[in-house]
């Protein structure tokens, strides 16, 4: 740490103290050649989590973005507030679980997270972000997608009246 007052190099710490949540540490330091008494902190640097979009362009993964997509999916359709922010904050966790180690994540795992938890909550919100995460042009896409989850309740539904 260099000496605001004379430049040195040289200087001691008198003392350290956490600050706030223990994320930083103020340190008063005085420097060994003028006496010159300062202050510095610290704090972790953390790398930022990169999403791989298709084309493999790399850009910072930003929960506004992500949350600007649900919110459409989930516009006029009866899904609280709060269930939306439990949706986010389940995906985000998911999302820096996944890029622990290379602080990278695809854009696909990135969908398939949020249409699995759209998808428990309203099935149309689900639709409607799985028509433009995958690209839905043909109105038999929306056709099949429909079916596949027609299915999927019904078997739940036989599931649940066989063990009730």
């Amino acid at each position: 740490m260099r000496c605001p007052g004379c430049g040195s190099t040289e200087n001691k710490v008198i003392e350290s103290r956490h600050i706030a949540d223990g994320s930083s540490i103020r340190r008063r330091r005085e420097c060994i050649d003028c006496g010159y008494r300062f202050t510095s902190y610290e704090q972790i640097e953390e790398k930022m989590l990169m999403v791989i979009k298709r084309d493999n362009r790399r850009e910072e993964f930003t929960l506004k973005k992500l949350a600007a997509g649900i919110q459409t999916a989930c516009e006029k359709r009866p899904i609280s507030q709060n269930d939306i922010n439990q949706i986010l904050l389940k995906i985000e966790e998911q999302c820096f679980l996944i890029g622990r180690d290379s602080h990278e994540i695809s854009s696909e795992q990135i969908g398939e997270m949020v249409m699995e938890s759209l998808k428990q909550f309203d099935v149309i919100a689900y639709i409607r972000f799985a028509s433009v995460y995958r690209n839905f042009d043909q109105i038999d896409e929306f056709i099949k997608e429909v079916e596949k989850i027609k299915k999927q309740q019904k078997k739940i539904i036989i599931f649940l009246t066989h063990y009730i």
